[in-house]
């Protein structure tokens, strides 16, 4: 192995060999385990659960995976650990997981250690889906887990927003905050049509903002409910963005989170928003939250051997008292951030690398009012949106600004609850499995948020967004000041025609007056 990662640690010396199973791991944070696995530690192989898609086998998806920036490092250093993946022809939305009889069988054959991290993050998903990919398929994924002869740990990824109906959220389950049972749902979702259950997501989901959470709190309680057991623990992350450290600083593929809003004021689209600049901004970096995760397989497995090792009497008692261990995982409050803190550096980084394919000036004013947020919107977004269109029809161009403004505005409106109120989380589970790593693994493993520098991180972050997100090169970084120049004029002659004839207006109603 390269000497980086010479076998030395705890973590490493138990992922030696082991063959593990990964649902969603074409996802953001599913590639980013994969290759912390491939490139830290001398896994055996490791299954990945893909859908095969529009066309697409699951051979070619893999294969698109070598031309992304998060597998560059390992296929320099490490080449031949690619055969190590092994694609699982699956679909989560399927009732049987779209597996094969021969697939199932060889992973109850061979797999030691399971990572399910699939999920729909769509806050706004249609009920019938959500429940199909983010409930049903954890149940489906114990059932086959029980299954497994050789297991020894099982990661389940949820939210730290599972529980967003409360303030105070303990590394503990929060049943009773459901309108009925988990397995009540999974049966009326069996005997309902879509549509049906759809229009019930009211009613079922009660407090709960949107589907998602809503189905990732019922997930936690199949867990709670059905995993009896299995050697199993929660991983509840916050907000997972781009990487900070490994395998390449800011890595970030999609446009969740804060990245969006990031891109949005970069190209100078985005104008207004509603956002409570003292709330608490709760990211964790991907590389920090992949690390969390394979510590958490490694802890799991080694409290589940020590537990087998006890009388049989007290092994039982214990297993019955403690139901599976949550890790909730998000900015520790000795180091916390803000939105607001957020909002600066992003404004103090978009004048020092601006990108070349803003349309206007970048800047971004804030409220917590929605009727204030709607009135401003019209001015910042609807008229300068309708101009624009306008003109694209008048080049026999497609408009197109109305309907990103009405996609816009129906996103804000989604993230409201979470943009303008704050959550307090309980992380002694988290804390304490950080104090049992080794130093080895503290620094090959690391994801202590005590010691976050988010000046350095929101740097790296924000450089990230703009040259994997916007497909910026840094030599278009002089461009972007020469069209910021520009356009900076431009904004201010508008603001003084604005200003000039807001004041014309006003003085020639007051002389009608008076």
């Amino acid at each position: 192995m390269d000497s980086e990662y010479e076998m030395t640690s705890e973590i490493q010396n138990f992922y030696r060999n082991k063959t593990v199973f990964i649902t969603g791991g074409s996802g953001f944070l599913g590639k980013v385990v994969i290759e912390k696995l491939l490139r830290a530690t001398d896994v055996k192989r490791i299954y990945v659960l893909i859908r095969a898609k529009r066309g697409e086998g699951i051979l070619q998806r893999l294969a698109k995976w070598k031309d992304e920036g998060v597998f560059a490092l390992l296929l320099k250093s490490k080449p031949s650990c690619w055969a190590r993946i092994v694609p699982i022809a699956g679909d989560c939305q399927q009732a049987d997981l779209g597996l094969s009889e021969a697939d199932r069988q060889l992973l109850m054959e061979e797999v030691q250690v399971v990572v399910h991290s699939a999920a729909t993050v769509r806050f706004m998903e249609p009920l019938h889906v959500a429940l199909d990919i983010n409930t049903r398929t954890t149940r489906l994924m114990l059932q086959l887990a029980k299954q497994m002869k050789r297991l020894e740990t099982f990661v389940h990824i949820s939210t730290a927003y599972s529980n967003c109906v409360i303030k105070r959220i303990g590394e503990c389950y929060y049943p009773e905050h459901l309108t009925c049972s988990v397995g009540t749902i999974l049966a009326l979702r069996e005997r309902l049509s879509d549509e049906l259950i759809d229009g019930m997501a009211p009613v079922l989901s009660g407090k709960f903002p949107n589907t998602y959470t809503y189905t990732k709190a019922l997930a936690e309680q199949l867990v709670q409910t059905e995993a009896a057991g299995l050697p199993i623990c929660i991983v509840r992350p916050g907000i997972i963005i781009g990487s900070y450290k490994e395998p390449v600083s800011g890595w970030v593929d999609n446009l969740y989170g804060p990245i969006s809003i990031f891109l949005g004021t970069a190209i100078g689209v985005l104008r207004i928003i509603c956002l409570n600049l003292q709330t608490h901004a709760h990211l964790v970096p991907v590389d920090y939250c992949s690390n969390l995760i394979l510590a958490c397989a490694w802890q799991t497995a080694k409290d589940t051997a020590a537990r087998l090792q006890e009388p049989i009497a007290a092994a039982a008692s214990t297993t019955e008292q403690c139901p599976p261990t949550i890790y909730n995982y998000v900015p520790s409050e000795s180091n916390m951030l803000s939105w607001g803190s957020i909002k600066s550096k992003a404004e103090s980084l978009g004048y020092v690398y601006p990108l070349s394919r803003m349309i206007w000036l970048p800047f971004l004013h804030t409220t917590t009012t929605p009727w204030l947020f709607k009135l401003a919107a019209f001015f910042y977004h609807i008229l300068p949106g309708y101009c624009i269109d306008v003109v694209l029809r008048l080049r026999g161009r497609t408009p197109r600004m109305l309907k990103l403004y009405e996609k816009i505005h129906k996103n804000v409106e989604t993230l409201f609850p979470f943009t303008n109120s704050n959550w307090y989380f309980e992380s002694h589970n988290t804390q304490k499995l950080w104090q049992r790593l080794s130093p080895e693994d503290q620094q090959l493993f690391h994801f202590d948020m005590n010691t976050m520098d988010w000046d350095d991180y929101l740097y790296i972050a924000i450089a990230g967004m703009r040259i994997f997100v916007a497909k910026e090169e840094p030599e278009s970084v002089e461009r972007g000041k020469k069209k910021l120049k520009r356009f900076y004029i431009l904004h201010r002659a508008l603001q003084f025609i604005v200003c000039s004839g807001a004041a014309a207006i006003l003085w020639s109603l007051l002389k009608f007056v008076f």
